[in-house]
């Protein structure tokens, strides 16, 4: 195969690596009944003016499997945390005991598991929908590039066969995930 066919093979394959890692994050988003500080992990705070991750004014850790604990390294800062604990609206009912914010993470209903599994079949959706864009565009390059038509073949066959790899991967993802939401 030429350089420039190797290329467009390896720049898909980086291209679809990036929409897995992309899925893994949004699982990671969407909780499974137990505690796990990436669950506030899209929360942010008004520091000073700005809006900054909460983990970097405080200390995000779980005190059990149930219990999200948020130790902010300035005192000061528990109400803005709390508040924006609130705004991200993740479902969280936050105390604050003057010291740390307290979060209890309630069990999942059979309901909310259902649409949590909903959420989670549309985030393997949308890993689907890039990684056949992205097979979409090498397609568009390989029938551009200047080599021969046995070679553009062999090029087109390699990235339907890299596309059929990652949407295994986003299945076998979903399914597992699917698995842990629906535990009770």
């Amino acid at each position: 195969m030429t350089e420039e066919l190797n290329f467009i093979v390896e720049s898909t394959t980086e291209l679809m690596n990036n929409a897995i890692e992309h899925l893994e994050k949004e699982f990671r988003n969407i909780r499974a009944g137990k505690a796990s500080p990436a669950m506030i992990g899209s929360v942010t705070v008004d520091y000073y003016g700005s809006q900054t991750p909460l983990t970097q004014v405080a200390n995000v850790g779980t005190m059990d499997a149930h219990t999200i604990t948020v130790q902010p390294w300035e005192k000061n800062m528990l109400h803005e945390i709390e508040k924006a604990i609130m705004i991200a609206n993740l479902g969280f009912n936050p105390m604050n005991n003057g010291e740390i914010i307290i979060i209890n993470v309630p069990a999942l209903t059979e309901e909310r598991r259902k649409e949590l599994s909903k959420q989670a079949k549309a985030e393997a959706e949308h890993a689907k929908v890039s990684i056949r864009n992205d097979r979409r565009e090498a397609m568009q390059e390989i029938k551009k590039s200047d080599a021969s038509e046995d070679m553009q073949n062999n090029a087109e066959v390699d990235i339907q066969n890299l596309t059929d790899k990652y949407i295994a991967i986003v299945d076998e993802q979903y399914k597992i995930k699917d698995i842990e939401i629906m535990k009770v």
